[in-house]
């Protein structure tokens, strides 16, 4: 779409809070508004809707409709959308009882061109390896991510954080 339509679709989402508990369906019917702007097919159009019921606490609603945005191309028209639209199906993967499927589909996306959803790539692959009962692996990951933004010990941290997966050798020094 042009800027002006992201913008009033950014303005939406920055009314968010506002809307408050029983204000989900009007914000919902807001986001409505701006994807029937949209062309039929634009993939667009299901990734704000499955944002729209995901951050009003409908994941089970918005997982068909990120599948749906992947599935019409979204990478093609946003690779960042396309790449919050992994995390945030992954996390409502998740949270619909489906962990499994969430790292499937995010793991690759440690391997991605590096951008500024890498640390949100790790948070939310650890809570579904967590929800698995690899919390080591998960607890890794998010070490890992926090590391470089420490003030001190970002080498420590980072060690430690390879050594919570590193295979069983014995007791290192």
């Amino acid at each position: 779409m042009n800027q002006d339509w992201e913008d009033r679709v950014s303005a939406a989402w920055a009314s968010l809070d506002g809307y408050g508990e029983d204000g989900a369906a009007e914000f919902r019917a807001l986001i409505d508004t701006f994807v029937a702007e949209l062309p039929a097919d634009s993939p667009l159009g299901p990734f704000e809707q499955a944002c729209a019921w995901d951050s009003t606490g409908h994941s089970d609603k918005a997982v068909p409709l990120y599948r749906e945005a992947l599935a019409r191309g979204l990478g093609e028209v946003s690779p960042y959308k396309a790449r919050r639209t992994k995390i945030q199906l992954s996390s409502s993967l998740r949270n619909t009882g489906r962990a499994r499927e969430g790292v499937e589909l995010l793991t690759p996306e440690l391997a991605a061109p590096s951008d500024e959803l890498d640390d949100a790539v790790r948070a939310t692959l650890a809570l579904c390896l967590s929800s698995l009962g690899r919390d080591r692996e998960g607890l890794s990951l998010v070490l890992g991510a926090l590391a470089p933004h420490l003030p001190r010990y970002q080498r420590s941290m980072a060690h430690y954080a390879r050594q919570l997966t590193a295979p069983e050798d014995g007791p290192t020094a």
